[in-house]
Parts: structure tokens; C-alpha cells; sequence
């Protein structure tokens, strides 16, 4: 499926991803102001600008000099569409460079807090105070705008902080509007996007549903669908959006691959079953996945064994069931950014896109597909979904697999299941479980030696992660409570057989990734 775009109800925002830290916070920020975003690659033409028709451009930062052999830049002709450009950082930079003004490296370089100072009236900083607080990151500086630009604010280190052409539509700003750090960053983007860009704030949770419902029947037609439902709430609010789209004609498929949680399985059907009017079938297909992970290390090749027996786990079903050939997976915008596009790296290969096998003979319905994790909640209540299952941590699609570093066993996966089922409940019982993004242990396949009851052990360590964060994007290490950490520790050590080391992994990502797979 596409994403949404004007001839859908949604005026739509590009985010050209210059290789920005920040790209995907830009485009959180536009939504946030109810405005549909999509961050695109930086080789992108004038030509599919136009084919995308959009209200308005935002050029991210980036690491790079513009003045650099090898810097990124960007398609010339854009900036003779008519369309309303905001440059950030480096893009405010680019777009000085582009226009005739001058980028040079200055004596003070600026990184962190700011104060702007107003030099003359503009359209984005309209109404603010004459000095504010910005936050700024950069060695290169705007020193000479281009001509027909206006500068409306300067710091000590960036005589062109915010620069602007107001009747041609071009912007350009040099701190980040979009972090916290800047207090009256929101406003400043608002400015643009409705002042400059003219756009309608209609990126809601009840249109963002109507628009959805509208493309499953204009993709299925009249036929059968099947929808993979882990019990997660992706998968949940996609089935509940399917199933508002074409009622009886959707078939959930619960797959049991047995790398789930101690008593998950149970839980999710009895939930499902609950608040769902609608056909559910469980697999129990855990001895196939194992075959299929038996002797395999490799993360990547774990996701991508997972993925496909997946896929033909639900083409047997398909076959079966009148021969169905739509599956309605819960992808979200971030699987799709960490399995690698034309201009981000692949992190990993997520098994429901990069891992999904290139000869699967079903055709994939992803409703969710354009959505950060924040957005498939706001739908979910809308939908009136449960409560628990709204709010329910993320769980990874493979499971446990990907929290066995190594082979995955039957025995590693019953140490793990029993050591995970004590991290949620003292991290329930400290009533942290909703101020949390995840809390789960990570089991190594490799063994260090304890003492216990004066005997020497060779035993697995366990590593407690537990992370916030808005939308797995970014995400920092939760500072939990040392006594929550030493229950945690105490029960594992005792009540688990084969764990006699508890760590806690005090990295944020980046550098690392939530999951350790």
C-alpha cells in the first residue's frame, strides 16, 4: 500500500533525510501538529516531489559541510516547484548554498543552548519572544544570505540564525526546531506549516481510520483476507481496522511458534476471543520453527528463517481457507526505516519486510504501514480497543529468538520465559509497566561461574533491559529503582535453574538498538 498524500483528505509534508539524527523527529513533530509527514532520500527529483504533490518541504540536518567534494545536495529543480521549502541545520545551509548566499566555517562553533536574538520581522518567528532559547548543533554557519532573503534573528555564532523569502516560500533556520530544547520550536514549525505551507491540520486518528478503511476495500476488493495476529497491538489495531473494512471476510491467524512468553499463547487467545467477534484460528507451530532456527546464530538469518516459515505457515492456511490470498500484517513505519531503504541502513531486517521471503504467494494489506507506535495506540482507542491491549509493551514479532544470543534451544527458552515472567511482575508490581517502552531479559548463550550453597555453579547470565521512549526510534535506558533491580536479581538467581549472574544493560540507542537481535 501507498501512503496517504492530498487526493486522500491529508496535505502532506516531505522530510528530505539528509542523514540527519534528527529526521525522523521532524517528522514526528509534523504530525504531532495533525499534519500528515513522510521523510524521503535525498536523491530524490523534482519530478517525484511533484508526483508526491506536497504542501511543503523540510530539508533535515545532516553531519556533512556543504562545502565538502562529496556533500549531499539536493535536485536543483525542486526549489523551482513553487513549493514552500524549510530548511533545518544543514539544510538551511544547503538552501543558503543553493541560492548564492555564503556557508563558511566560523571561529565558534555552537552546540547546545543558544539565545537568539530578533534582527527583523518574519513569518516564523511572528509573535515570539525578541530573545529565546534555541538548541544548536554546528561548525559551519550561514555568514551571507542570499539575495531577496530577509535575516530575522542571528545568535553570537550564526550571523544568519533564521533567514527567510517570504513571498518566494523559502525558509531557513539553524538550530533544531524540532527538539524539546528549543521551547518555542513547536510554534516555529507551526508557523511554517500553516502560515507558509497552507496546510490543513486533518492528519487525525478518526480520518487517519476512515482513510485507512477506504484503501483495505479499494485494495481487497470483494475477497477473503487473513491477518497475522501476535496479540501485540500492532497486529490488533490492524486487525480491528480490517475488519471494520470488510466484516466477516477476515480470518485471524494466531501462530503458536513457541517463542512466546510463559503463558502468552493462553492469554492472547482468551483476549482476542473476548473483545473480537471475529474468526480466529491457533497454530501450534512451534516445532517448526525450531527445526527451522536449529543451529542458526545469526541474527539476520533468525529473522529471516522466522519470517518465511511464517509466510508459508500462512499460505498453508490461505490454501485452506478458499485459497485467500491477502495477509494483513501490523508493519510500522519504524520496522520499515530499520530494514533498510534507498537512504537509511538496514539495522535489522524485521521479519514481516526485510524478512519476508521474495517468492511468498500472498499479497501483503499493511494499514499501519505509514505509522509511528504513538499513532497505532491514538487509533486503537479510538477503535475502542481494551485497555490492556492498547498499552501492552511491544514484543518483538520472532520472540524469544531474538533474546537468545546464539542458538535457540528448548532449554534456553524455558530459562528465559521464567526469568522474563519475573522482570513484569516486579516491574508491574513497582507500578512502572505504563512509564516503561519495554522491560525484558536477554539470555547469552554463554555461561559464568557462581557460587551457590557454597558450590561452585557454571550457569547463564541474564541481562535486564528496560528502555523509554516515544517511538523506538530513539530511546534511552530506564533509570529503575536499585530495589527494584535487586528483587529482580534476588527472585531470578533463586527461583530460576541455570541463571547465576543478573547484569542491567545501561545503553541507549543509539548507539544500540532496543532488542539486542
Amino acid at each position: 500500500m501507498t501512503g496517504p498524500g492530498a487526493q486522500d483528505g491529508f496535505d502532506r509534508v516531505l522530510v528530505v533525510d539528509f542523514g540527519a539524527q534528527y529526521a525522523r523527529l521532524i517528522a514526528r513533530r509534523v504530525r504531532e501538529a495533525h499534519v500528515y509527514s513522510e521523510i524521503v532520500p535525498r536523491q530524490i527529483t523534482a519530478a517525484e516531489v511533484a508526483a508526491r504533490r506536497p504542501v511543503g518541504l523540510i530539508l533535515s540536518g545532516g553531519p556533512a559541510s556543504v562545502y565538502a567534494a562529496d556533500a549531499y545536495t539536493l535536485d536543483p529543480a525542486i526549489l523551482d516547484l513553487g513549493i514552500p521549502v524549510l530548511g533545518i541545520c544543514y539544510g538551511h545551509q544547503l538552501l543558503a548554498r543553493m541560492l548564492g548566499g555564503e556557508v563558511a566555517r566560523t571561529d565558534a562553533a555552537e552546540f547546545g543552548k543558544a539565545e537568539l536574538a530578533v534582527a527583523a520581522p518574519g513569518l516564523l518567528l511572528e509573535g515570539l519572544p525578541e530573545r529565546q532559547g534555541v538548541w544548536m548543533s554546528h561548525r559551519d554557519a550561514v555568514v551571507r544570505a542570499p539575495q531577496g532573503f530577509t535575516v530575522t534573528a542571528t545568535t553570537p555564532a550564526s550571523p544568519v540564525a533564521v533567514m527567510e523569502d517570504r513571498g518566494a516560500g523559502r525558509f531557513g533556520v539553524q538550530f533544531h526546531p524540532e527538539v524539546g530544547h528549543t521551547p518555542r520550536g513547536e510554534e516555529i514549525l507551526k508557523a511554517f506549516l500553516f502560515a507558509a505551507c497552507g496546510a490543513r491540520p486533518t492528519w487525525t486518528r478518526t480520518s487517519i481510520i476512515e482513510q485507512a478503511v477506504a484503501a483495505v476495500r479499494r485494495q481487497v476488493g470483494g475477497e477473503r483476507v487473513l491477518c497475522g495476529l501476535s496479540g501485540g497491538v500492532d497486529s490488533a489495531v490492524a486487525a480491528a481496522l480490517v475488519h471494520r473494512a470488510v466484516g466477516d471476510r477476515l480470518t485471524c491467524v494466531f501462530i503458536d511458534h513457541g517463542l512466546l512468553r510463559a503463558g502468552e499463547a493462553e492469554q492472547v487467545e482468551a483476549t482476542f476471543r473476548s473483545h473480537f467477534r471475529v474468526d480466529l484460528l491457533h497454530v501450534r507451530a512451534a516445532d517448526r520453527f525450531l527445526a527451522a532456527l536449529a543451529g542458526v546464530t545469526d541474527p539476520e538469518a533468525k529473522r529471516k528463517a522466522i519470517g518465511e516459515t511464517f509466510i508459508r505457515v500462512f499460505e498453508e492456511v490461505a490454501a485452506a481457507r478458499s485459497d485467500a490470498r491477502f495477509l494483513v500484517q501490523g508493519t510500522l513505519y519504524p520496522d520499515v526505516i530499520e530494514s533498510g531503504t534507498p537512504d537509511a541502513a538496514r539495522i535489522k531486517s524485521h521479519h514481516n519486510v526485510g524478512g519476508l521471503p521474495a517468492d511468498m504467494r500472498l499479497e501483503l494489506v499493511e494499514p499501519l504501514r505509514e505509522l509511528f507506535k504513538d499513532e497505532v495506540r491514538a487509533v486503537g482507542e479510538e477503535l475502542g480497543l481494551p485497555e490492556e491491549m492498547v498499552w501492552r509493551q511491544p514484543f518483538p514479532g520472532p520472540g524469544l529468538a531474538v533474546r537468545i544470543i546464539g542458538e535457540v534451544t528448548p532449554e534456553r527458552l524455558d530459562i528465559l520465559r521464567a526469568a522474563d515472567a519475573i522482570i513484569l511482575e516486579e516491574v508491574r508490581r513497582a507500578g512502572l509497566y505504563r512509564q516503561l517502552w519495554q522491560a525484558f531479559g536477554v539470555l547469552p548463550a554463554v555461561r559464568s561461574v557462581g557460587v551457590q550453597g557454597d558450590e561452585r555453579t557454571y550457569a547463564y547470565p541474564l541481562i535486564v533491559r528496560a528502555v523509554t521512549s516515544e517511538d523506538a526510534m530513539t530511546a534511552d535506558w530506564a533509570r529503575l529503582p536499585y530495589d527494584v533491580l535487586e528483587r529482580i536479581s534476588s527472585r531470578v538467581i533463586n527461583e530460576v535453574p541455570g541463571i547465576n549472574r543478573v547484569a542491567y544493560d545501561i545503553s541507549s540507542k543509539p548507539p544500540s538498538t532496543i532488542e539486542w537481535e
